[in-house]
């Protein structure tokens, strides 16, 4: 009865707080956690001093830390403070206060110490546009049921892996935000929805940017400097995280001895997409799967008639292209050392853009940037144990290996290493995609069923293909296993749409 007791108290203490309100309509967030150390966020209504307070326990009495900063219009009075000298494992609640008014507690778990066994868990999704209807003013797509979830999972940390907004959103009607303010109106509109304010207070996001929140498919080459600064800025204001101009948000963080997580920066440092300039044109439009073999193509050409077509010689040539990168010399040097010496017994590589191959569109992933996606697998592969990627950004359940090839001369040559996609959040899921850029109904399921779930030479041979689900996967990390389990907005197992087949769970064994 006592416990029961206890933790009503603890649920109604960490509830929103009605009198917060009007001073951090926004919500609280903690982010970039460590062993030792943790950034605290908070929006406050009006410019000035905003104080932040760190307890031990959920109703202040074990205080260890006051500090305070400064709220400003510059940045639209968010306010990030760094809380260090914390204790390893250690479960943290805080609060924000300025002219009277308090924020509702937010509450992290430090990262246990390296040496720590015990096992850790978390989830990660991505895409997520809260933009309204313009005739109904409700959101579009939905109201974040997939952060609810994740709330629901008490996890020691979640991630919000890319698209945290959508600048350009796919609502009819709506105009692309490529100014900071205009950007800033953004991040206010998807934390106007309960769910996505709940999540980032009930344990440590770390927060992670990929296109939208500059615009689609962005690269600096194409699209300047100005759109990179406006985005830099309104996600920096708005997520507690560590950027800096040299290493943009690539990072790594140490959650005891069995996980290391890398995040890689594929936006900052990435070359122009092979599409730049039109070198990619096949007719009157964009070719629609330029690496696949003119055989596989002419296969899909009733579906996709541009497909009979041969590809442009000089859109090959640029996907191939040696001096071509998605993540530029520097963080490459840095990552592959980093993720080589890690001592961790698992490796999760928190990836914007998928890295395995299925041909269709390749540009903006790392198909799109064909010889840095080899080189990158062939180092993992040979120097790196029990290591995997976790993506977003294709608004679908894709699992299968990171090939080095799968239709090319020599046949399938897998690298041994899982690949799982997870999300949407809320946008237009990739089988909607599909079928506009077809024009065809019922498309993405004879895709799925002709294509990415058949084994080569006649398909991809993905383990699962659900591309109709907003969903999340959940993570847990043992000395023993990693397992990732994608999940719908409901908490259930995700399922294929084509033959209701369960997608995972996915067990990696240590080596």
């Amino acid at each position: 009865m006592r416990s029961v007791v206890i933790c009503a108290l603890a649920g109604a203490l960490l509830a929103p707080a009605a009198h917060g309100a009007s001073g951090f309509a926004s919500g609280v967030a903690s982010g970039e956690v460590t062993s030792t150390s943790a950034l605290l966020w908070a929006r406050s209504t009006h410019a000035g001093t905003v104080r932040v307070t760190v307890s031990t326990d959920v109703r202040f009495r074990r205080i260890v830390r006051r500090l305070r900063a400064t709220a400003r219009d510059a940045t639209d009075r968010n306010v990030t403070i760094a809380v260090r000298r914390l204790r390893a494992d250690t479960r943290y609640y805080y609060r924000f206060s300025a002219g009277g008014s308090l924020s509702p507690v937010g509450r992290f778990r430090t990262a246990p110490a390296a040496r720590s066994t015990r096992p850790v868990e978390f989830a990660y999704t991505g895409d997520a546009d809260a933009t309204r209807n313009p005739g109904t003013r409700r959101p579009a797509f939905n109201t974040f049921q997939v952060y609810a979830r994740m709330a629901r999972e008490r996890n020691d940390f979640n991630v919000n892996l890319g698209d945290t907004i959508y600048s350009d959103s796919e609502v009819a009607g709506t105009r692309a935000a490529l100014t900071v303010p205009e950007k800033w109106a953004k991040y206010r509109e998807n934390l106007s929805l309960p769910a996505l304010r709940n999540l980032r207070a009930s344990t440590s996001l770390y927060s992670h940017w990929d296109d939208h929140e500059f615009i689609n498919d962005f690269s600096r080459p194409e699209h300047g400097d100005a759109i990179y600064r406006a985005g830099v800025k309104a996600f920096v204001d708005y997520s507690p995280v560590r950027y800096s101009p040299r290493t943009g948000l690539y990072r790594s963080v140490r959650w005891g001895r069995n996980l290391e997580l890398f995040f890689l920066d594929e936006r900052s440092f990435r070359s122009a997409k092979a599409t730049a300039g039109g070198a990619c044109r096949n007719g009157d439009a964009t070719d629609l799967a330029p690496t696949a073999p003119q055989p596989v193509r002419d296969a899909f050409a009733a579906l996709a008639p541009s497909l009979a077509r041969p590809v442009p010689p000089d859109c090959l040539a640029r996907i191939r292209d040696p001096g071509r990168t998605m993540l530029g010399a520097d963080q490459y040097a840095r990552f592959t050392a980093a993720v080589a010496r890690s001592t961790a017994t698992f490796k999760v590589i928190m990836n914007e853009v998928p890295i395995q191959q299925w041909y269709a569109l390749p540009y903006d992933r790392w198909e799109g940037y064909e010889h840095e996606r080899l080189r990158l697998l062939e180092f993992l592969r040979a120097n790196v144990r029990n290591v995997v990627f976790l993506t977003t950004d294709t608004h679908a359940n894709f699992v299968g290996d990171a090939r080095l090839r799968t239709f090319e001369p020599g046949g399938p040559l897998e690298s041994g290493i899982l690949e799982v996609i997870t999300g949407p959040v809320a946008t237009n899921t990739y089988a909607r995609e599909i079928e506009e850029t077809l024009g065809s109904p019922g498309s993405a399921q004879l895709l799925n069923a002709l294509f990415f779930k058949p084994p080569p030479p006649r398909g991809i041979g993905m383990r699962c293909a659900s591309s109709n689900t907003y969903s999340y996967a959940q993570v847990r990390v043992t000395s023993t296993t990693l397992t990732i389990t994608p999940k719908d907005m409901n908490g259930r197992i995700v399922r294929e749409e084509l033959g209701n087949v369960s997608c995972g769970p996915y067990t990696i064994h240590a080596r």
